[in-house]
């Protein structure tokens, strides 16, 4: 059966099916294994895939080494309103900061999050797992082994993102405990 599959469809368009077909990101592994190739030609295939798609209504999404198939971004209004979908709710302020912390940070642990916002992030860390934003991917090493977080590929889709790397570059002025370099400005307690 799967020959004659292979005779009938390109590696691309049985790529397609598949993810198609998916409940949600795969791992480029799992390409291999169901089609019989190496993950070097998945690989590659998939790289093709995403140059065909400019343009089109649909991209492919890649985070933690998984891939899938997602609405292209820009054509996020459009599916909402086909779906009677209500517009995507505004995030607060500490959500979109914690958001921020752990994109960057990832992997990060909420008592490193605390840290960087100054204050507890308990509630919205709750809110953020709720909504499928981040997810808890393993524990630290050291006093307590606190959980670690990570992004979550509907973050990605939330903000119109295929890869975490899209992400624009942090941008911040240097500080040393003597002042602020960029401002020559001396900091004090």
């Amino acid at each position: 059966m799967t020959e004659q599959i292979q005779s009938l469809l390109t590696l691309g368009a049985q790529i397609e099916a598949l993810l198609f077909v998916a409940p949600g990101a795969v791992s480029i592994a799992q390409l291999s294994t169901a089609l019989g190739e190496t993950n070097r030609t998945i690989e590659r295939e998939l790289e093709s895939l995403e140059e065909q798609y400019q343009g089109r209504g649909f991209r492919l999404q890649r985070h933690l080494g998984r891939v899938q198939l997602v609405s292209a971004p820009e054509a996020g209004a459009i599916v909402e309103f086909f779906l009677g979908l209500e517009a995507t709710s505004r995030m607060s302020q500490a959500a979109l900061e914690t958001l921020s912390i752990i994109a960057y940070r990832q992997p990060v642990t909420r008592p490193q999050i605390d840290a960087i916002r100054g204050v507890n992030s308990d509630g919205v860390m709750k809110t953020l797992l709720s909504k499928g934003l981040i997810q808890e991917v393993g524990r630290a090493e050291g006093p307590g082994r606190p959980i670690l977080y990570t992004t979550t590929p509907d973050f990605l889709g939330y903000f119109g993102l295929t890869s975490i790397d899209e992400l624009p570059p942090l941008d911040l002025p240097e500080f040393t405990p003597e002042g602020d370099v960029e401002n020559g400005t001396v900091l004090k307690d």
